[in-house]
Formats: C-alpha cells, structure tokens, sequence
C-alpha cells in the first residue's frame, strides 16, 4: 500500500496528471510570488518617497490618465534599469522611491518608442504638441500614431477630485484644500494641455535623488 501511495505521489504522476501539474504549478507561483512581493511593502526604499517626489497635480493627473487611455503605457516603459547603456542614454537609473504616488505603476517593458521617466523637461511645451499632433514633423522615422484630437478636447468637468479622494484613500497626501481647487487648474485646459503637463513632470523632482542613488551604487 504505501509503494503504490508513494508512486501515486510521484513526480510522473504529477507530470503525467494535467490537472494536479496546474494545482501545483499554482500553488508554487502564488508562494514564490508572495516570497518577493509581500517584504516590499515594509521595505523602506520602496514605501518612503525620495526627496522630490510629491503628487500628481489636477492637470498632470488627468494627464496621467490621457496617457493611459491613449496607449502610450503600450509602447513607452517608464523604468531606466542599472545598465550602463540606459543610463547614459536616458539618464539615471529608476528608484522604487520615485513612484510611491503612482496607482498604478506604469514601469513597463515593451518600448515601441523610447522610454520616458526622465523625458521632463527634455523638450519643449511647443515640441510636444507638434509631436502629438504629427510625431514626423519632429521626428521622421517616428511610427508612432497622431493625436490632433486631444487639442480640441476639453478636460473642463472632468470628475478630477473624485479621482484625488480615490487616491488619498490609497496614501497619496492630497489635502482637502488641494482637492478642493483641483477643478481651478483645469479651466480652459485641453486634453493636449493635460498630457503635455504630465509629460513635462516626468523623473524632474526626483532626477537629484536619483543621481545620488547612481553616484553611491544604490537602488
């Protein structure tokens, strides 16, 4: 009895045995993963933002959001890993400190085009808009698909303090004052503005934080 309990138990059984080779699979997944993921919500480096990093305010917010619903997160990662060649092409490498306010993370790995955690500032207002609206005007070999609809659509009315109190709920320090003058921000705004202004917010505050992180080895 216990040789044919010890065969039954075997690892041919298991290979053999579609539905308990799934079962298993998944119980191991579910562990390993919750191995990796469950220490990082009381890891400091990854629940303590780095200096510079602060919320989304109400226009990049719903910038953010534009970005999402267009596709962009489908074809631009916003992660700069440890290797020499995607620091010196896109600056210092991402800190997990730099995106404690993000819900969700828009790290990434496909990149279609390049990536864009540090793409603030890099360019102007004005060449942002020339390349949503045509992206080869500026850039030739661009595939990247046109947005000239964005310019006419308005973000006035947008329900943008029901998503700040959604976002306070889950630890991002909006106040009420802020959430109360959210809808300000947004008056005469378009859906270009929007981006443009989320774009434009991208890996500035935090880029001393992360030169330090670069300059002493660290992640």
């Amino acid at each position: 009895m216990s040789s044919q309990n010890k065969k039954r138990f075997s690892h041919e059984t298991l290979e053999t045995n579609v539905g308990l080779l799934i079962i298993f699979s998944i119980v191991v997944i579910l562990f390993a993963g919750l191995a990796q993921i469950v220490p990082l919500f009381f890891q400091h480096s990854t629940t303590t933002p780095v200096a510079g990093a602060k919320p989304y305010d109400s226009l990049q917010l719903i910038g953010r959001d534009l970005y999402i619903r267009e596709g962009c997160v489908g074809c631009h990662s916003q992660q700069i890993r440890m290797l020499q060649s995607e620091v010196q092409r896109y600056g210092p490498y991402s800190l997990s400190g730099e995106f404690v306010y993000d819900h969700p993370f828009l790290w990434g790995s496909k990149r279609t085009g390049p990536d864009l955690a540090r793409v603030g500032k890099r360019y102007s207002d004005d060449w942002h808009r020339v390349h949503l609206r045509n992206p080869r005007d500026v850039v030739k070999e661009s595939n990247m698909p046109a947005y000239p609809w964005l310019q006419r659509n308005t973000v006035e009315g947008s329900n943008v303090q029901a998503r700040m109190k959604a976002l306070r709920a889950v630890g991002v320090p909006y106040t009420d004052e802020e959430i109360a003058k959210a809808p300000e921000q947004l008056v005469g705004k378009t859906e270009e503005d929007a981006l443009v202004a989320y774009l434009q917010s991208l890996g500035v505050a935090t880029r001393a934080a992360a030169e330090q992180a670069v300059a002493e080895g660290r992640r």
